[in-house]
């Protein structure tokens, strides 16, 4: 038990800092290519960088990738 206790926070821990990272790679592609929907949450904004994806820097298209996008 005392385990799991453990082990939760720190999963929880690795999904936060995997969101973050995902947002520092693509902020750049974001404000260049999708600042029109930036207002507009989460769902829109990727929408967009789907919509631009050849565009895309490496890394925020392997963010993308990596995350089933």
């Amino acid at each position: 038990m005392t385990r799991i206790l453990f082990i939760v926070p720190f999963v929880l821990m690795l999904s936060a800092a995997s969101a973050q990272q995902g947002h520092d790679a693509c902020a750049r592609d974001v404000s260049r290519h999708c600042r029109a929907v930036m207002n507009e949450g989460d769902s829109a904004v990727l929408g967009c960088l789907k919509q631009h994806r050849a565009r895309l820097s490496r890394a925020c298209d392997k963010v993308l990738t990596d995350n089933g996008q």
